[in-house]
């Protein structure tokens, strides 16, 4: 039973998973809306949303903390600069998740991860 468990594994062990977060985070980060399956969808919500939070300050320490979570200047700078300054007056819920579709090959439910505007 996961009574409270406090996150989805995946089926990776702990390194693959923060490696497929961060990747997935960098993503978004680039293009704004990525196409993705639903748990990985709603693991990736948490993982941004905190760094969002982190990134809002802007100062140098927030630049530090989301590089040590994304290794990924141009993201980091990105999400500095230009995405968390839209969220300046939000407080949290800065992601929408819409369900697509059933993918074809095993019938996993999709979702589209993109930022609010």
């Amino acid at each position: 039973m996961r009574h409270k468990h406090g996150y989805r594994k995946l089926g990776r062990t702990s390194s693959h998973r923060t490696a497929l977060l961060k990747n997935l985070s960098i993503a978004i980060i680039n293009s704004g809306k990525i196409e993705t399956t639903l748990p990985k969808a709603k693991e990736l919500r948490s993982y941004i949303e905190r760094l969002i939070t982190r990134a809002r300050v802007g100062d140098a320490n927030a630049h530090r903390a989301v590089f040590a979570s994304l290794q990924d200047k141009r993201a980091t700078n990105k999400l500095v600069s230009e995405i968390a300054v839209n969220f300046k007056e939000r407080n949290g819920g800065y992601t929408r998740i819409i369900k697509t579709r059933l993918r074809r090959g095993d019938a996993a439910e999709m979702a589209f991860v993109e930022f609010v505007a």
